[in-house]
């Protein structure tokens, strides 16, 4: 009996470890903070946006103009040098992209 209960006990230890038990998410791209930045440049080609931006805590990154991917190639009809917009970023395969965006007000 104690060698079912016991062999029961480590079966199931995997699966209790597995659970977060209420621990706080960071915040996702979809929820996270947004950053804000002035679209520099298009390049529907390459299917980026050059965006001057602040501090990017979601990746890391300071202060600094950088081309970023898109998560919807739309956004590059939608968007002209100059426009003022509040971004998030993720990391997607080693890239920068920009996950969602609306326009600044």
């Amino acid at each position: 009996m104690r060698l079912l209960l016991s062999l029961l006990l480590a079966l199931s230890l995997p699966a209790v470890a597995q659970h977060d038990h209420g621990a706080p998410k960071a915040a996702s791209a979809a929820t996270g903070p947004l950053a804000d930045g002035v679209v520099r440049k298009i390049d529907k080609a390459a299917g980026e946006v050059v965006i001057q931006h602040g501090q990017l805590d979601s990746i890391g990154m300071p202060p600094m103009t950088m081309a970023f991917g898109v998560a919807d190639k739309s956004w590059l009809t939608r968007l002209k040098p100059g426009d003022r917009i509040r971004f998030a970023a993720e990391m997607k395969g080693g890239n920068a992209i920009v996950s969602r965006y609306e326009m600044a007000k």
